[in-house]
């Protein structure tokens, strides 16, 4: 039970705290509608669902105790977080979609944004590793660290879903509306700088 408690207080923390994940899942909610935003977080969640894998395998842990391997991971989420911010803010613009448009984000394109930043997160690998290397022990059997994986993974799918649900309520987003062009570029701006913060921090001794 208290292993339990455990996964479910982390996985609170981790999914409210905001990070890339956040950004982006506000960011395709507002511009292109609530179901782009549950695609997005969707996508986080089978993202998580990899690292949580690995996690499982010991893959995770070769890769927290390589150097070269971590630093590699921390260097392709880099890039791909300074790609999202800056095709962000190129694409800003002041028009606002019509409510239940997608406003040119299909699904798969929503799904693939949220996997993506997630799974090239190396706060997210340490996540799921800290979780089964601290909160779990070797008498845990498999099917019960997969279950914490589900609550892990569905947690944080759940936060997000509801995140969207708030930001795409019509008065909220007519809020948006009036400074849709100036958030945009906020949200690629922020995603950036995530972005150029893993990569300064590449020469860390151990992750």
């Amino acid at each position: 039970m208290l292993e339990l408690l455990t996964v479910i207080s982390l996985t609170v923390v981790a999914a409210v705290v905001p990070g890339p994940d956040f950004a982006v899942v506000l960011r395709n909610a507002l511009i292109g509608g609530r179901f782009a935003g549950i695609m997005t977080a969707l996508g986080i969640a089978l993202a998580l669902g990899v690292h949580v894998t690995y996690a499982l395998a010991g893959i995770g842990l070769i890769v927290s105790q390589s150097i070269f391997l971590f630093n590699a991971l921390k260097l392709i989420g880099a890039a791909y977080l300074i790609f999202l911010g800056v095709t962000m803010y190129r694409t800003a613009s002041r028009e606002m979609p019509a409510e239940d448009a997608l406003a040119g984000m299909p699904p798969l394109k929503a799904l693939r944004w949220g996997f993506f930043t997630n799974v090239t997160n190396p706060k997210a690998t340490m996540f799921a590793l800290s979780v089964f290397l601290q909160v779990t022990s070797p008498a845990t059997p498999l099917w019960t660290q997969i279950g914490y994986g589900v609550i892990m993974a569905g947690g944080v799918f759940l936060w997000f879903v509801l995140v969207t649900m708030f930001f795409t309520l019509p008065a909220v987003r007519q809020q948006f509306a009036r400074a849709k062009l100036w958030m945009e570029r906020s949200f690629g701006v922020l995603l950036t700088l995530f972005g150029i913060g893993i990569a300064v921090t590449t020469n860390s001794t151990r992750p």
